[in-house]
């Protein structure tokens, strides 16, 4: 096993307020990309990769070989690139077990009928504590649900990929409210998290600039958290942070880009085939209020 630090590149989509990762083994110049973006202009219903071709021109600059794309979880702000990318590398697309789970809570919502609900999708899918490699760097996996069933970590050497369980210290932490969330989930997943030596460095998937702040950060400690986080920080308790994430929440709009990005991202990054005009679509439930299935259901 290699003992030397994995070679780390970010890339802030500002649009999504998402970090993408590219992790590489100085060693023999493989490597990963955590939780890849694609561009997506939700009021035309464009989609490119210009960002996809960033990390990857990255990697060419540094000689590196693409041999996974990790996902932390399917997200629900931004549509994710991993089938793009593994097109254009040959590399394998892994995310956590439970992904079967979120595939058959969003088969029904969207009618998506060509969703396998067993994880096919994807090319690995990792159980809690399994271990794999990234040319000679282990890569244990750490199943941290709450925001979602699926959400997974990824502990390289002194660095962990936390997807969205926590924020930075001064931003707090993941919303619990979409379906299978769980806010005592949730707490206990960072708690596991932050049991982990205080000097192991933490990487975030997005960062919202918290009040006060005037740059965007993605990078802090185990330490850091335990200290400093607004939620979970300085010896909150579990009933505590439900009561406070629960009314958070409550509060908290849809993101944006959820019901897209929901539909590719359960397909493993893929969009939905061409219909016979040779179009993609994407779905949109719609939910009449009261007095509109009243008129809806109403005899002319």
């Amino acid at each position: 096993m290699n003992t030397s630090p994995a070679l780390i590149r970010p890339f802030f989509d500002e649009h999504t307020n998402t970090v993408t990762y590219l992790v590489a083994d100085p060693t023999t110049r493989d490597a990963a990309i955590i939780d890849p973006v694609l561009d997506y202009d939700h009021r035309s219903g464009r989609a490119g990769v210009d960002s996809a071709e960033r990390v990857l021109a990255m990697a060419n600059a540094e000689e590196f070989r693409i041999t996974w794309i990790l996902e932390t979880h399917a997200h629900a702000d931004h549509l994710s690139a991993a089938s793009y990318l593994k097109q254009r590398t040959g590399a394998s697309i892994g995310i956590g077990e439970h992904i079967r789970e979120v595939q058959r809570i969003f088969r029904p919502v969207f009618n998506l009928t060509d969703v396998s609900g067993d994880g096919r999708e994807f090319d690995r899918l990792f159980r809690d504590g399994e271990r794999f490699e990234i040319g000679s760097l282990q890569v244990d996996v750490i199943h941290t649900p709450g925001h979602t069933p699926a959400c997974v970590s990824y502990r390289i050497g002194d660095a962990v990929f936390v997807g969205d369980t926590l924020f930075m210290p001064d931003y707090g932490t993941a919303r619990a409210d979409f379906p299978g969330g769980d806010a005592a989930t949730l707490y206990r997943s960072i708690k596991r998290l932050l049991a982990l030596p205080p000097d192991t460095r933490l990487f975030m998937c997005h960062d919202y600039k918290a009040p006060g702040r005037d740059h965007y950060a993605w990078e802090t400690t185990v330490a850091e958290e335990r200290a400093h986080n607004v939620h979970v920080g300085a010896g909150v308790s579990e009933q505590e942070f439900v009561t406070l994430r629960r009314a958070r929440d409550a509060t908290l709009p849809a993101p944006v880009l959820l019901l897209p990005s929901i539909q590719v991202n359960v397909r493993g990054g893929r969009l939905p085939e061409a219909e016979s005009n040779g179009v993609r679509y994407l779905k949109i439930p719609v939910r009449p209020s009261t007095e509109m299935q009243a008129m809806i259901k109403r005899p002319e």
